[in-house]
């Protein structure tokens, strides 16, 4: 190995272990071991712009196992980006720009938010789907304006993950050739050796997946990275998956020890590797200047890439107005869509179950949004996602923006993330809103990021019905709720579901989830000027109280607007008035101003919340669980009508309920 790349290695390994030393926390056996893989693919293949780190046609780079962070911010040191050296000695600091795991929109050149093993593995899948969709998309002869690979590091604890199996087994299936992973294989779990609990053949499930398979002898070998790189390159119908023989801790007193995962090596134990290494033990975040020298030196070469690919767009522009324009929309992501023009859509239908009704929908969004791409986790005709006439994205059709994700929540959830953080894509993915709790991390780790993933939830309620109890969510619509920065919208009819749509394609800071029936729903035609002025707000007065003096408010969402509605009507003719409000959005209720809150739920009058799952959290409106009527069991398995009514979802009792408020 040449000097240069040596010292370069060393850097990175050193920083790293500064870094850890200095926080007295953090993970130094990681970027002890796997430096030189990162330090290959970034000096000899990635592409990229330090001065901006968002340049659309850049390389994406995941680090999967996102506790080894410390290196990942010292090749971002190094590679010119806006991480000092200070920023490296406040390693695990508050309001650092080092967090303890990579931060997406926290640290410049971070792509994806990691540190839940499996999570960057699948994303970078949904990174590499929306390259190869957009590549077919507008990609023309002597214009590669999609173009570019996304690279990544995984791990024996990362490959232990079911999520990185879902999204492994996808990614061969759709013959994804520009996603390069460099496999870190050093034996070590932080209870001991992988032999206690993950004796397989890595590379021969990833044979079978699918992939590419690469082998290299030695992590110090980077003139043998480099080459299995370059054929990985090579070959476009396949991803490739490069196992590399590592050490956990190299060069330090803790080498292939399991202790050299997650605490800092010492004082000691720090000098001692560096002095093995040749160093100077006595210097810390010590950057020599030939190493300085060899990534200034590149920094003229990524501005140059930026500023081609610019011109590229420019005579793209001029040759293809029409896709110049389209592509500069969707890079731009922004969306202004006309509620009434998609209320429009229902004018001539009486009673549609909103999974339709979002359906319906999604067919006027796919023509008026290009970037829209999603599917279902192999429920598309029941989640009612199918895009029709815009084909299937496969390797035989790259430009079908329809997914067939197959029975992979956990992977669809996180590859949408991806696709949503590759940018030029709005992506969506559906299931049964029972199966939510295969997903939920993914929907955390979206809020997380501040992305504007899109998640479409069916079979919103006991409602399911003969499918009985596993089938039935009764905790999945509270317990989304609990989740910060998540927007999650539960629609009444048609036309609130079109209010969710719409805020769900133009929030591009938060994911959203859509709740949907699967029975059918009056479409509340005669209330369709106030949901279009008002459900936008999260919840509003749907139907005023027909009498003067108002006993109660009655505050229901989803299909309960409508019990609601009926026990209003029944109240009303026993001279009893209560305001009906519908509340399709607790999140962006909350967002209102405290004047509008107190008019929609005015202080003095008594509340009774109507949903159908579990009471807990009502109690913030109500005062009260008491005055809820929600489920606190399991359902049952029966015809959805007669479950409903069996756990008292019926106009008498709600009318008891009002009645007995004093």
């Amino acid at each position: 190995m040449k000097k240069i790349d040596t010292d370069c290695i060393n850097t990175l390994r050193f920083l790293s272990i500064d870094e850890v030393q200095a926080a007295n926390s953090g993970h130094p056996g990681l970027p002890l071991g796997t430096a030189p893989l990162l330090y290959t693919v970034w000096d000899r293949f990635m592409k990229y712009n330090p001065e901006n780190p968002s340049w659309f046609n850049r390389d994406r780079f995941v680090l999967s196992p996102g506790h080894g962070s410390a290196l990942l911010y010292a090749m971002l040191h190094l590679a010119g980006y806006a991480v000092s050296l200070e920023d490296l000695k406040k390693f695990r600091q508050w309001g650092s720009k080092t967090p303890g795991h990579p931060e997406y929109g926290v640290t410049p050149g971070v792509d994806v938010s990691t540190g839940p093993l499996g999570h960057g593995f699948a994303m970078a899948v949904g990174l590499a789907m929306a390259e190869a969709m957009l590549a077919a998309r507008y990609n023309k002869k002597g214009f590669p304006l999609v173009d570019h690979y996304t690279y990544g590091i995984t791990s024996d604890g990362d490959q232990m993950e079911g999520v990185a199996s879902e999204a492994a087994s996808l990614a061969g299936t759709l013959g994804l050739g520009k996603l390069i992973f460099l496999y870190d294989d050093n034996h070590i779990t932080i209870e001991g050796d992988t032999q206690l609990a993950f004796r397989e053949n890595v590379g021969e499930r990833f044979t079978a997946y699918g992939w590419q398979v690469l082998h290299v002898d030695s992590s110090e070998d980077v003139e043998a990275l480099a080459e299995a790189i370059e054929k990985a390159k090579k070959d476009t119908k396949h991803p490739s998956l490069i196992i590399v023989r590592t050490h956990i801790g190299f060069g330090s007193p803790r080498q292939d020890m399991a202790s050299a995962h997650g605490e800092p090596l010492g004082v000691d134990n720090v000098k001692k590797t560096k002095e093995a290494a040749g160093w100077d033990g006595e210097k810390s975040f010590y950057v020599p200047s030939n190493v300085k020298r060899r990534f200034k030196d590149k920094l003229t070469k990524c501005k140059k890439q930026e500023t081609d690919w610019n011109a590229l767009i420019e005579k793209y522009q001029q040759q293809y107005p029409d896709l110049g324009q389209e592509f500069t929309h969707r890079l731009a992501g922004n969306v202004d869509l006309d509620v009434k023009a998609l209320m429009a859509a229902f004018k001539n239908t009486e009673n549609v179950a909103t999974r339709s009704a979002s359906g319906t929908l999604l067919q006027l969004l796919a023509d008026k949004i290009p970037a829209l791409t999603g599917g279902s986790a192999d429920l598309g005709p029941s989640n009612k996602t199918e895009m029709k006439g815009k084909g299937f994205f496969s390797p035989e059709d790259p430009l079908g923006r329809n997914i067939h994700f197959g029975i992979r929540e956990h992977a669809m959830g996180c590859i949408v993330n991806g696709l949503a953080l590759h940018g030029g894509v709005l992506p969506f993915g559906a299931t049964f809103l029972v199966f939510t709790d295969f997903m939920r991390p993914a929907v955390r780790m979206a809020a997380l990021m501040h992305i504007g993933s899109i998640f479409v939830y069916t079979h919103d309620s006991i409602f399911v019905g003969e499918d009985g109890p596993t089938h039935q969510p009764v905790e999945q619509t509270m317990s989304l709720r609990l989740l910060p920065n998540v927007s999650i919208f539960r629609p009444a009819d048609a036309l609130e579901t079109a209010v969710a749509w719409k805020a769900a394609c133009e929030n591009r800071t938060q994911p959203t989830c859509l709740l949907l029936t699967r029975q059918g729903l009056p479409v509340l035609h005669g209330y369709e000027k106030v949901i279009a002025k008002g459900a936008n707000k999260g919840a509003y007065v749907l139907s005023p109280s027909p009498r003067d003096k108002v006993k109660a408010v009655l505050v229901a969402t989803g299909s309960e607007v409508h019990l609601a509605l009926a026990a209003q009507k029944a109240l009303a003719a026993k001279h009893i008035g209560v305001q009906v409000v519908s509340m399709p959005s607790w999140d962006v209720f909350e967002k209102q101003s405290n004047a509008y809150k107190k008019k929609v739920l005015p202080k003095d009058v008594p509340v009774l919340a109507l949903e159908a799952g579990v009471r807990t959290g009502w109690a913030r409106y109500t005062g009260s669980e008491e005055r809820v009527l929600g489920i606190d069991t399991f359902g049952a398995s029966a015809p959805g009508a007669t479950v409903y009514k069996e756990y008292g979802f019926t106009v008498e009792h709600v009318v008891d309920m009002v009645k007995k408020l004093k």
